[in-house]
């Protein structure tokens, strides 16, 4: 698979097949990994690989929590930023109605939307995750460096057979996550990554997700 093949057909994948991930595959993809380009070469992420007994007792730490709702809920940071309007806001509220219309779950149904989005702690069923943090004083520039480190190990994950949803909403329950896996007190909890193998026949895994036209995105200066 080369870099176009991998970057067409990687998705956030919300449904994995009950099949293990060998940890060889993942030495091999993190390895490669660690090229990512990083300012200063300061290389500011850190992660903690889960399987296995360790992941299942987290998600069941969680699911403890989850009925609480907002209470329970204490991110570390702003997953979107306040004031979110215009395109971001309509691309953010697009890509979760086509979520759930693949899902035929109806907009009026809120408990049957609060319960498939209780699968996000689920890991949506796959078998590795991977949590990601860095310390707090790290500021915006070090933080698009995890960014580029995380593309890159989706990538090799494609290159490899293998799928992955970076998520984001980890981020809401850093306390419970916190109690289960050691992260040092001076740093901040960024965001999880469900590792694994696709369903391949999974409307949630199907359902088309636009992309804003090129030059909505980027302006040409000084071409003829």
């Amino acid at each position: 698979m080369n870099t176009s093949q991998a970057v067409a057909t990687r998705r956030s994948i919300r449904d994995f097949a009950d099949k293990p991930v060998p940890q060889e595959v993942l030495r091999r993809v993190l390895e490669k990994a660690q090229r990512s380009p990083s300012g200063g070469n300061t290389q500011p992420w850190h992660g903690i690989m889960l399987t296995g007994d360790p992941l299942d007792a987290l998600i069941r730490k969680v699911a403890e929590v989850v009925p609480q709702g907002r209470e329970a809920q204490k991110p570390e940071y702003d997953i979107y930023p306040k004031g979110l309007d215009g395109a971001y806001e309509q691309r953010r509220r697009g890509v979760g109605e086509g979520l759930y219309t693949a899902l035929d779950i109806a907009r009026d149904n809120k408990m049957g939307r609060l319960m498939w989005f209780a699968n996000n702690f689920r890991a949506f069923g796959a078998p590795v995750l991977m949590l990601v943090h860095t310390p707090k004083y790290m500021g915006p520039p070090q933080w698009s460096d995890i960014g580029m480190w995380l593309q890159t190990i989706m990538l090799l994950l494609r290159e490899e057979g293998l799928d992955s949803c970076a998520q984001e909403a980890w981020a809401v329950y850093s306390a419970q996550i916190r109690e289960m896996v050691e992260i040092p007190d001076d740093h901040i909890f960024f965001c999880g990554m469900a590792i694994g193998y696709r369903a391949e026949e999974a409307p949630v895994n199907n359902f088309p997700v636009d992309r804003a036209p090129l030059d909505e995105a980027v302006r040409w200066e000084g071409w003829e």
